[in-house]
C-alpha cells in the first residue's frame, strides 16, 4: 500500500484531538478531508483503526493505537529529512519532544535547555511535564521521543541510563528544631505531621523509605503540588521528604524551608534518560541524548557532588 505523509498527519491529528472537527481546525482542512484519510487508510489495512462515538468523537482501537505510534516516528523523521534538505551544509537542525517529571524539571531544565540552545541552536526542544505514568506513557505512544524522569516502574520497552542518584533530603519549617542540625533521622519526625507529595509511583517511594525506616508516618496533607507541600512546611504545618530539592529555601509563599540530609542509608531514586528501545534515535535526539550523558557526567554541568540543594 502507499502511504502519504498527508494522510498520517490526518490520522494523528484526529487521534490527538479525539474529534475530527477539532483536528481539521487545528490543520486548516476541511472536515471531509480528515474523514476520508481515516476511511482510505482504513480501507487500505483492511483494519479499524477508530471507533466511532455518536456525538462525542472518536477513540482508537487497539490496532489503530499502534498503527499512531508509528506514524508519529514516521512524521518525525520526515521533518527531520525536509529541514536536512532545506539546510544542506548547514548545521544539524530539527526538534524533539522531551519529557520531564514534574519536580526535576525546575530543577535542572532551565539551565540544561539554556546550553543546549546555545551548543546547538538549530534543535528545537519541545518540552512537556508529567508525573511518571504521564511520561512512561508518552514514550510508549510516541508522543514524546526522549525523557529524564525516574527509574520507576520503568517497563521493558524502554531503554533507561542513569544520569545521577539522589537521596531523600527531610524538609522541615526554617525555625524547626531539627533545623539547626547538621544531620537528622527520619525517626525524629516519626510522631509529626507528614505532607504527601502524592503522584504514582512517588508515594510508593516514599513510603518504601518509611517501611524501610520501622515508621508508620501520620499524613496530613496530600498534594501533587510540591510548592504547595513546601509551603505548608514552612507555615509549620509538617514535613516532607523530597530528593530533586530545589536550589532555594524560599516557598512560594515567601515562607521558609531547612533542608537536611537523612542519617539513614535509604534508597535515593535514580534520574533516568528514557529512550523507546525498539526505535533508533533520530540525529537531533541522539545530540540531545548525548548532551544529557556530558550534562551529568564528571566535569560536567550537574557532575555528581555538584548539585546539593541550598540547606538554609
Amino acid at each position: 500500500m502507499n502511504v502519504s505523509l498527508r494522510a498520517l498527519r490526518y490520522v494523528v491529528a484526529a487521534a490527538d484531538c479525539g474529534n475530527v472537527t477539532e483536528a481539521a481546525r487545528q490543520l486548516n482542512v476541511s472536515q471531509p478531508s480528515i474523514s476520508a484519510a481515516i476511511a482510505q487508510t482504513e480501507a487500505d489495512l483492511g483494519l479499524q483503526l477508530f471507533v466511532r462515538h455518536h456525538a462525542r468523537g472518536i477513540s482508537l482501537t487497539s490496532a489503530g493505537q499502534r498503527y499512531v505510534n508509528e506514524a508519529r516516528h514516521l512524521l518525525a523523521h520526515a521533518r527531520d529529512f525536509a529541514q536536512t534538505a532545506e539546510a544542506l551544509g548547514d548545521s544539524l537542525r530539527g526538534e524533539i519532544a522531551l519529557g520531564c517529571f514534574l519536580t526535576i524539571a525546575p530543577r535542572f531544565m532551565p539551565a540544561l535547555l539554556a546550553r543546549f540552545a546555545e551548543v546547538q541552536p538549530g534543535i528545537t526542544v519541545k518540552l512537556e511535564e508529567g508525573d511518571q505514568r504521564e511520561i512512561l506513557d508518552g514514550i510508549l505512544s510516541g508522543r514524546l521521543e526522549i525523557a529524564v524522569s525516574y527509574g520507576y516502574a520503568v517497563p521493558e520497552e524502554l531503554s533507561g541510563e542513569l544520569l545521577i542518584d539522589l537521596p531523600p533530603l527531610l524538609v522541615v519549617a526554617a525555625d524547626h528544631p531539627l533545623a539547626g542540625k547538621s544531620v537528622v533521622s527520619l525517626k525524629d519526625v516519626a510522631d509529626e505531621p507528614f505532607l504527601l507529595y502524592d503522584l504514582p509511583h512517588t508515594r510508593d517511594y516514599f513510603f518504601s523509605l518509611f517501611d524501610a525506616a520501622g515508621i508508620t508516618p501520620r499524613i496530613a496533607y496530600r498534594s501533587r503540588s510540591y510548592e504547595l507541600i513546601r509551603g505548608l512546611v514552612g507555615q509549620k504545618r509538617g514535613y516532607t521528604l523530597h530528593n530533586a530539592s530545589p536550589r532555594t529555601t524560599m516557598a512560594y509563599d515567601g515562607s521558609r524551608v531547612a533542608v537536611r540530609p537523612l542519617k539513614e542509608r535509604l534508597p535515593p531514586v535514580k534520574v533516568m534518560r528514557l529512550t523507546l528501545r525498539r526505535q533508533p534515535m533520530r540525529p537531533a535526539v541522539e545530540v540531545f541524548a548525548r548532551f544529557l550523558s556530558d550534562a551529568f557526567s564528571p566535569g560536567g554541568m550537574f557532575a555528581p557532588g555538584s548539585i546539593a540543594p541550598d540547606m538554609d
